[in-house]
């Protein structure tokens, strides 16, 4: 199954819709979507993954790569998802303790609105 990227802004935070499966032949479609805001100088970043069904490692990668470069340049970023099976895997990775995980898009939108330090 392929996915869709498609991103929005809700005032400073940047919002990066994923629909689909992020796996091995999928991921550098996000990939790809994600340094372009980051060039672009945005730093407040929601990834929304609520109509993600499955995450393998590569889209993991992906995320974790991305979230530290805008960590080295000030930004952060929070996730939005709610499918039990992508939940799963930041949990058993640990990552649900490095990322900011919402269980929907505004709560995750909000979090990114907040000031960092």
């Amino acid at each position: 199954m392929s996915i869709s990227v498609t991103s929005s802004e809700a005032g400073e935070v940047h919002i990066v819709h994923v629909a689909g499966e992020i796996d091995v032949t999928s991921a550098a479609v996000l990939r790809d979507a994600l340094e372009a805001l980051i060039a672009d100088g945005r730093r407040r970043l929601t990834l929304d993954l609520t109509d993600v069904t499955f995450l393998d490692s590569t889209g993991l990668g992906i995320v974790v790569g991305r979230l530290k470069r805008l960590a080295r340049h000030g930004g952060t970023m929070t996730v939005a998802a709610s499918h039990q099976r992508v939940l799963r895997v930041f949990s058993i990775t640990g990552l649900d303790q490095l990322l900011d995980i919402r269980p929907d898009l505004d709560s995750a939108v909000g979090a990114a609105e907040a000031p960092v330090g």
